[in-house]
């Protein structure tokens, strides 16, 4: 079950790896490492939630939604212990931007960067961030003026607005973070076994979401999407796709189109070089 293609989805698709290499390659964790913190996922949370200064697990885990709150509280609130949120962000922020450079500098040219960034920086200005935590923290971060830094900060912002609009379109349908995670798996989108593992869930949590939803007709007795399972996946999607609709309304079909094409080279290079893999986590494709 493929959602339609909408212009929203399409320009989520070509700049959701430009966000992921700060997930994907090794430099932005190594960063965050050498100001003291342990392990991918505790750099994972501090990195991703430091522009809303040294929170505590229990809105990490609200924002977070589809992980266990298990697993973030692992990593908050000791992470800011080790450094403090502005330490964290800017580290985050430099390594990304330098990975991004090392893998897809000189793709398309440094006048096509300047172009894709001059649709983008409107596109933000375009979102609306009412209800939406993460987006409304990285929009307030200061984007800097060297060309991969702004981009990868851009691309974070679009993301995170889109992310957390998913997060709203599930709870108003009834879904549990895990709940929305396994309903995910059951598309045939991502497998069980890559989502459980990277969302810290066990096999306890995930049966009994399983039998929660099949109880409410979504799942049928060996996993699989109901009907009206299917249609309510069809209902999140097409939701997302709507409430990530200011960036398409701002830019026209023809801007929006032309950012697409701008972004989609750096995009397929991060995923054909091996940096961000398809299948992953986030379930996004190569664009």
């Amino acid at each position: 079950m493929e959602p339609t293609p909408t212009l929203a989805r399409r320009l989520w698709h070509a700049i959701e790896p430009i966000h992921a290499v700060v997930y994907f390659d090794p430099g932005p964790t190594d960063a965050l490492r050498g100001l003291g913190l342990r392990g991918f996922w505790m750099s994972y949370f501090a990195g991703r939630f430091a522009p809303l200064g040294a929170i505590g697990p229990g809105p990490a885990a609200a924002m977070a939604y589809g992980f266990a709150p298990a697993m973030v509280a692992r990593a908050l609130p000791e992470a800011w212990t080790f450094a403090s949120p502005e330490r964290i962000m800017a580290a985050r922020r430099g390594a990304a931007a330098t990975a991004l450079e090392h893998h897809v500098g000189g793709v398309g040219g440094d006048a096509a960067v300047r172009e894709l960034l001059g649709l983008l920086a409107p596109a933000v200005s375009a979102c609306r961030y009412e209800g939406r935590p993460l987006a409304a923290g990285w929009l307030d971060v200061e984007p800097g003026v060297a060309p991969y830094d702004a981009l990868w900060t851009a691309a974070t912002v679009l993301r995170e607005h889109r992310g957390d609009g998913h997060v709203l379109a599930a709870v108003s349908l009834g879904l549990a973070g895990l709940d929305a995670t396994v309903t995910h798996a059951a598309t045939g989108a991502i497998t069980r076994e890559l989502v459980q593992r990277n969302r810290g869930w066990t096999d306890d949590n995930w049966e009994q979401a399983t039998r929660r939803l099949q109880a409410r007709g979504l799942l049928d007795r060996d996993g699989r999407l109901t009907k009206t399972g299917g249609a309510l996946r069809r209902q999140l999607e097409e939701t997302t796709d709507r409430l990530a609709a200011g960036p398409v309304e701002r830019l026209g079909q023809t801007g929006v189109e032309r950012a697409i094409e701008l972004a989609t080279p750096l995009s397929r290079r991060l995923v054909d070089c091996g940096v961000v893999p398809v299948p992953n986590p986030v379930g996004a494709p190569r664009p």
